[in-house]
């Protein structure tokens, strides 16, 4: 489980994994914010729906986010305009408007204790305002109550800030759990496949169902499908900050290397430091976000860090809908970006209505097998390319560390006996090995000194020092041996 504020803040008994052969109308994998939250709205609907999870219901990316419940998702809406029109960038608005108001309902309506309230969210830019002022127009034309300022809360001057009023932010863990509580859900199960109506588990449990609901981050099943063609993860930073000024609103810098800020009770989260999985070979993530801290807040201190991972698609909107089109009863919720919160309740009530065969305005919008994916030709190439690197490696890429040589917490690609090994040396000194081949599709696994783990470059998949895997779409370990 990942160590956020919100992990250690709330938490819930465990459950019994699944057993046996089990039937439900419809299963969902992943116990996520997305996957309970289809769960949710499906038993409101009177489907007997039940979730299968790796590890710990709401333990995965929903207790790494930030957190912020908002419809501005970085300077989105113009591109939106330019590459699909403006139709596509209104329907956006909406969906994550109705998806805000949906959330405040269902707290208010549960009288859940999650810490909602209401705040602006801002985009800003320290160097261009241009792009400011072009992504304001397209909010506005989008239906976005939005509007320019250059006075904000932050420690700095900005040459451009747009303000989204309305939005919201929670503690995510403590939502989920209550919207849970409820729910039939197996943890400790990790889905190894997946075949027509059933799915099976590592421990031998089955799970028979009529609809099948990917909600695992990242679909583990290659065929049909092609999503890991179609998309990547990416790794960012978080630092929980005591003894900050106070804010009361969300911020998101525009321009490459810009900040994020969230307050969440007494503490400031600051966040950035992005890169895309596998490729962090430096480090120095973290280090670059204490020392904006130190900059920007010299009395405050750090209470907490942490890191997440995103998927994300060419065109930088989710697959939301039928899985494929040979597969008509299997659905799929992925690809939110840094944007999970309001876009796992969009996806939810796409997913409900699906299955309950309703009309939802945004099915071509999310679809997977939106025609407008042909506009991103240039990226899913970019894809390809990453893959095929990830794949050369172990072949053309020479071994660049020595075993002998790795100090403590360092790790790197070795030879030995022809072969190529990961090997990382242990915080007490102890050598270990790991197959540097990623068990999803083969790839050369990258040593991540800031998380002290090996991650795939080509489909985000990540391991711990002796191979055990922390996420996927990689669904087993790696062979691991001590040196």
């Amino acid at each position: 489980m990942i160590d956020s504020i919100w992990s250690r803040t709330a938490a819930s008994a465990p459950r019994p994994p699944l057993t046996g052969e089990q039937t439900a109308q419809a299963a969902v994998i992943g116990g996520g914010l997305a996957g309970v939250l289809t769960a949710w709205l499906l038993r409101q609907a009177g489907v007997d729906a039940a979730i299968v999870e790796a590890e710990r219901a709401g333990g995965g990316q929903t207790s790494g986010t930030t957190a912020k419940f908002t419809s501005q998702h970085g300077a989105i809406y113009h591109r939106l305009e330019t590459d699909l029109g403006p139709d596509a960038a209104r329907l956006y608005a909406q969906a994550n408007e109705e998806a805000i108001r949906s959330y405040e309902a269902l707290i208010l309506a549960g009288n859940i204790p999650c810490q909602w309230r209401r705040c602006r969210a801002w985009l800003y830019s320290r160097s261009d305002e241009d792009l400011i002022e072009r992504e304001a127009e397209a909010e506005k034309r989008a239906g976005l109550p939005v509007a320019l300022s250059r006075r904000t809360e932050l420690p700095f001057s900005v040459k451009a800030a747009l303000a989204a009023e309305g939005q919201a932010a929670a503690h995510p863990l403590e939502l989920l759990l209550a919207l849970a509580e409820d729910l039939r859900i197996y943890e400790g199960n990790r889905v190894i496949e997946v075949d027509g109506d059933q799915l099976r588990t590592s421990a031998g449990g089955v799970l028979r169902a009529e609809r099948i609901v990917f909600a695992c981050h990242y679909p583990f099943v290659n065929f049909p499908g092609f999503y890991f063609a179609r998309m990547h993860q990416e790794r960012s930073y978080v630092l929980a900050l005591s003894g900050a000024d106070r804010m009361e609103d969300m911020y998101y810098g525009v321009e490459p290397g810009g900040l994020s800020f969230r307050p969440a009770g007494k503490l400031l989260l600051l966040g950035g430091s992005g890169h895309r999985t596998g490729e962090n070979a430096s480090g120095g993530q973290y280090a670059s976000l204490s020392q904006a801290a130190r900059l920007l807040y010299p009395s405050a201190r750090e209470a907490a860090r942490w890191s997440a991972q995103d998927c994300v698609t060419p065109d930088g909107l989710p697959y939301v809908g039928r899985f494929s089109a040979g597969k008509p009863n299997w659905y799929v919720a992925t690809g939110f970006a840094k944007w999970g919160m309001t876009t796992s309740m969009a996806a939810a009530a796409l997913l409900r209505d699906l299955i309950l065969d309703r009309t939802n305005p945004y099915e071509g919008l999310f679809s997977p097998q939106r025609d407008t994916l042909l506009l991103s030709a240039p990226q899913l190439a970019q894809e390809g390319v990453h893959a095929v690197g990830g794949l050369s490696r172990l072949f053309l890429a020479p071994a660049r560390a020595k075993a002998e040589t790795l100090a403590p917490g360092q790790g790197g690609v070795v030879e030995a006996e022809g072969e190529k090994l990961g090997v990382c040396r242990t915080p007490e000194g102890k050598l270990l090995a790991v197959d540097i081949r990623c068990p999803h599709l083969g790839c050369q696994l990258a040593w991540n000194p800031e998380e002290k783990t090996w991650d795939c470059p080509c489909h985000g998949s990540r391991f711990d020092p002796y191979g055990k895997l922390l996420s996927g779409p990689a669904q087993r370990d790696l062979p691991a041996w001590d040196l």
